[in-house]
């Protein structure tokens, strides 16, 4: 059924020409192909953005090397286990928020396209992420050309283009397409490799044995502290002799540096044995100055390559110079049996030609495409990053490399893209003024995209004039602030609202403390030291200009704003409390616009009508649009006390004894203000 559901997909791929090709239209070539949207890789973010394009009705294609979706996970992780939290049960019905503990489902309207119904494991095994991505791909109807291995992407200028080129795509049969967008997300698919006398001798993570009957008895080094590094450690700890970790750089725990990219706890039953000092254990040293050699037993010796570059190349291994030859105690004296490779991933340039300048030749360059915080290329306006390749732009800082967060930037650039070549205006919700808080409120406790992607993602607020209504536009790539209004089609200027979520400015890194004492902060006049995940809402009156990005404060995320406030962090995440989360978030906005946005009784704003110059919004949207208002005895007492009524009440005691004159009202009858009276609002009593 799948594969029928696919042969029927690429049938239907060379679809009508789209709205790119109709507004820049070009003499016919040959037999190549053009798509508006191009898409390189059918894995997690490629069928999130295909699934976009799909819904928006934009002609696409997705070109995919394997036979399905995923095929990355087919291989990876080796040792099969995910380290992407399943979270089932929240305890909560509501979809948004589950979301932000649900590491693994893409973004649909089909709710059968969840996680959770693919696996029961907090920790899923690799093959239920290849089952998901299948079925993603054929229930939704995806256009995806698979078993096509795009060999060469280069650029065809054409002054007819609407950015001036189009992407020219080779396949490995020869067969050439062009598009006007190019969307690769072809992750990160090559070995990083440290080059060192005898790095050739090493074995990859990618092709290592995963059987631990492999490595019985065995002295094992591993060149690495990531993730696979781990990984590969845990699986062969209980048969190895010992297993000795060796990298450039500190072990950074994730729960430290709250990066999930970093060692994650499932993995690193090794920072147990080494301090408990079983064995195993962690080196440090720049692998460049290092190098390896092996003698005639076939095992492996670790030196330095001054050593090896001073003796004779015609001199065995047995005879090179090692350190335990001057320092007896040389931490890695020990000859090892296996040395693994375990060094993470980065982009591969090799299919894309020099004129898209994908790289800037800088060390970090070579790891990832260089791109804007819109995910466009640098060099290639037109091209975008999508996925785990993308993650340059929050690399260390937030999720934006992994499935949970990359989901949302996917969404950004579909919206970007929406906005740029179709006219169709960055989503937004028009609320008047009195929701304010309470908009607020619900995303900071629901949203998803705004949690997982903290500091990245921003929601926006832009404020009408006078301030009596507000715009809400959601998950805005925030360093792209000042471009807002050019890359939503939406105005601000009239004042706006950024709303983030971060975490403490001291609070992360491998050094870092993180469970200190007095670590959570209850108090509200110091919310502004909350260490964990809390929002953030910045005010400014105009909008920031690129210049104000750019020379923003140190470690700051956005400009100095006009003013700012830290919304309390909570053990639960759940901001709702009255007096601790409510009460202050209401406060701050009503300094910032200078109004008051509580809601009240109908009685209270006939008072105010009586006793203000200006009424509440709230009360303007009932009293002053000539609306209704119901009698009460509070409002009637109000009457009185101001003169406006009579004591009817009073004037019945004097008639003690008798009847009322026929035509004459009860107390709670007689009309409050003559013309159109005020209707009872929905509120029955003041927010806080």
């Amino acid at each position: 059924m799948a594969g029928e559901t696919r042969l029927a997909a690429a049938a239907t791929l060379w679809a009508p020409l789209g709205l790119l090709l109709t507004l820049a239209p070009h003499p016919a070539r040959g037999a190549r192909p053009h798509r508006d949207y191009c898409v390189l890789g059918a894995g997690p973010a490629g069928l999130q953005m295909a699934s976009f394009l799909q819904r928006a009705g934009r002609d696409y294609a997705v070109f995919e090397r394997a036979p399905a979706p995923g095929s990355f996970f087919t291989r990876y992780p080796r040792h099969r286990k995910l380290i992407s939290i399943n979270k089932r049960f929240t305890g909560k019905a509501n979809a948004e928020f589950n979301l932000r503990h649900d590491w693994n489902s893409l973004l649909s309207h089909d709710p059968r396209l969840l996680f959770r119904h693919y696996s029961r494991a907090y920790f899923p095994d690799a093959g239920d992420m290849v089952r998901y991505l299948r079925d993603f791909a054929d229930l939704l109807g995806l256009h995806v050309l698979y078993n096509t291995t795009i060999a060469h992407v280069t650029l065809d200028k054409d002054s007819r283009a609407w950015n001036g080129h189009y992407f020219i795509l080779t396949d490995q049969k020869g067969q050439a397409y062009q598009c006007s967008v190019l969307l690769v997300a072809t992750g990160l698919s090559v070995p990083n490799q440290v080059d060192f006398p005898g790095s050739e001798l090493v074995e990859g993570y990618e092709s290592v044995s995963t059987d631990p009957e492999d490595f019985v008895g065995q002295n094992v080094l591993i060149l690495g502290h990531g993730n696979s590094a781990f990984e590969t450690a845990e699986n062969i700890l209980g048969v190895t002799n010992f297993v000795h970790m060796l990298s450039r750089s500190r072990v950074r725990l994730s729960w430290a540096t709250h990066y999930v990219g970093d060692v994650r706890a499932i993995n690193n039953g090794l920072l147990d044995t080494y301090q408990l000092k079983s064995l195993d254990g962690l080196l440090e040293s720049d692998l460049t100055d290092l190098a390896f050699v092996k003698d005639r037993q076939g095992k492996f010796h670790i030196t330095l390559k001054f050593f090896l570059e001073e003796a004779n190349a015609s001199q065995s291994a047995d005879s090179i110079t090692l350190p335990q030859d001057d320092n007896d105690n040389f931490a890695m004296r020990v000859a090892y049996d296996r040395v693994i490779r375990c060094l993470g991933w980065k982009f591969d340039f090799s299919i894309f030609n020099q004129s898209l300048r994908l790289s800037s030749g800088s060390e970090f360059g070579k790891k990832y495409p260089l791109i804007r915080a819109s995910y466009e290329s640098k060099g290639s306006r037109g091209l975008f990053i999508l996925g785990t390749a993308s993650h340059s732009v929050d690399y260390r800082k937030s999720a934006g490399g992994f499935i949970h967060g990359f989901r949302y930037t996917v969404r950004a650039v579909h919206r970007l893209l929406e906005h740029r070549h179709h006219s169709v205006a960055w989503p937004s919700t028009k609320y008047p003024i009195t929701q304010l808080t309470s908009s607020i409120i619900r995303r900071i406790n629901e949203a998803s995209g705004l949690y997982q992607m903290f500091g990245v993602l921003a929601d926006i607020i832009l404020l009408n004039e006078n301030a009596t209504a507000f715009e809400y536009l959601e998950e805005f790539p925030v360093q792209m602030l000042a471009q807002l209004e050019t890359l939503t089609g939406r105005k601000a200027q009239h004042g706006l609202f950024v709303i983030n979520m971060e975490y403490g400015k001291n609070f992360s890194g491998p050094d870092k403390d993180v469970f200190f004492y007095d670590r959570s902060v209850g108090h509200i006049e110091d919310a502004w030291q909350s260490n964990f995940l809390h929002p953030v809402l910045y005010y400014y009156r105009h909008l920031p200009t690129e210049q104000d990005v750019r020379f923003r404060p140190a470690h700051w995320p956005l400009p100095r704003p006009a003013a700012i406030h830290h919304v309390v962090e909570d053990f639960l995440t759940d901001w709702t409390a009255p007096v601790g989360h409510i009460l202050p978030l209401r406060r701050f906005l009503e300094n910032c616009l200078n109004t008051d946005l509580r809601s009240f009784y109908a009685e209270s704003c006939f008072l105010f009508s009586l006793t203000r110059q200006k009424l509440p919004p709230f009360c303007q949207l009932g009293y002053l649009s000539m609306q209704g208002l119901a009698s009460t005895e509070s409002l009637r007492q109000h009457g009185v006390d101001s003169r406006l009524l009579q004591d009817y009440a009073a004037m019945g005691q004097h008639r003690e004894g008798s009847s009322q004159p026929p035509g004459s009202r009860g107390p709670n009858s007689h009309p409050l203000v003559p013309g159109p009276l005020v209707q009872s609002l929905d509120s029955n009593k003041e927010e806080l």
